[in-house]
């Protein structure tokens, strides 16, 4: 009964982002938005409740299920993506690229902020 509150709760939240969304026109999926909410409510309360954390548990063991549906799309429309295969290449490159050199950036200024000024300077000053 744990496992089906966890998942009851996460599928509302999932539909109070869709209806939100679709009532404001916000250029972002509802499900995202849901995400969104249901981590602020997580972030709030400091913890998951267990129904929710059992639920979100049993997903992730099945996560590899999801990719099903899109390997399936990929064969539907691979005649298209045989078309447009070197646009398709040269954004998944850049995209891929661009990803790692921001997180590269990001990593680095986050190290520098959460290590702070060292005081009395670095290890080998004497």
């Amino acid at each position: 009964m744990n496992f089906l509150n966890g998942i009851t709760l996460l599928l509302v939240y999932q539909l109070v982002g869709e209806v939100a969304v679709r009532l404001a026109g916000l250029p972002i999926p509802g499900p995202v938005l849901g995400m969104v909410m249901l981590f602020l409510t997580l972030l709030i309360r400091g913890r998951a409740p267990a129904a929710v954390d059992q639920a979100s548990s049993a997903l992730l063991s099945h996560l590899s299920l999801l990719f099903v549906p899109a390997g399936v799309g990929m064969m539907v429309h691979f005649g298209r993506i045989a078309e447009e295969w070197l646009p398709i290449t040269l954004a998944l490159l850049l995209s891929t690229i661009i990803t790692m050199v921001a997180t590269a950036l990001i990593m680095q200024v986050t190290s520098r902020w959460f290590a702070g000024p060292l005081e009395n300077g670095g290890p080998g000053d004497d």
